[in-house]
């Protein structure tokens, strides 16, 4: 038979890989590796942990590992693509022609979703999230190199895309059945 978990056990399976990344991270800002250094990550990672306990991720979120990738690669291309564009409209003559602010209506209302979504938006040169409205399901972004009402329209349909590769990468199957369901509405 096996014995009960402890929520103390449970708790800390579940902070395994946060106190993972804090060490991680407390050894590249010291710059070196070593045993005071690895002992002294682990002591801060346990006391931010501990101290200032994160509340709990509410959705049941997973990381599918193809959906990940797409993103991911789709991630990247942007980031390639926008940061050229930005970097040309910065040293031509003419500048940034115009630019707009739009507003996408989304599809999910999940915390962790969408902070992933405006965390990717807004790391893309070229946009940058000014506002999002979880109980109306908006999100509000300042976009450059706007051509024409068309060019707008793509921008929300990118936005839209971003999203569905959000929702099918780290979603839980009830968000990506409910994406699914609202894709089905509108199409």
């Amino acid at each position: 038979m096996s014995e009960p978990v402890s929520p103390a056990a449970h708790r800390l399976r579940h902070q395994l890989p946060l106190l993972i990344w804090l060490v991680l991270v407390w050894n590249l800002l010291w710059g070196t590796w070593s045993w005071a250094n690895l002992i002294g990550g682990v002591a801060v990672a346990l006391g931010v942990t501990l101290l200032l306990p994160l509340p709990a991720v509410v959705g049941g979120s997973r990381v599918r590992p193809l959906p990940t990738l797409r993103f991911l690669g789709h991630f990247v291309a942007d980031l390639a693509r926008s940061g050229a564009l930005v970097a040309w409209q910065t040293i031509r003559p003419s500048g940034i022609d115009r630019s707009a602010i739009i507003t996408v209506q989304l599809r999910t209302d999940s915390d962790l979703l969408l902070t992933i979504l405006a965390e990717s938006l807004t790391l893309v040169p070229g946009s940058m999230v000014i506002d999002l409205d979880r109980e109306r399901r908006t999100i509000s972004l300042h976009v450059l190199h706007v051509r024409d009402e068309a060019d707008i329209e793509r921008q929300r349909a990118a936005v839209l895309a971003e999203e569905d590769r959000v929702v099918r990468a780290f979603g839980s199957p009830g968000e990506v059945a409910a994406l699914d369901a609202a894709e089905g509405r509108t199409a």
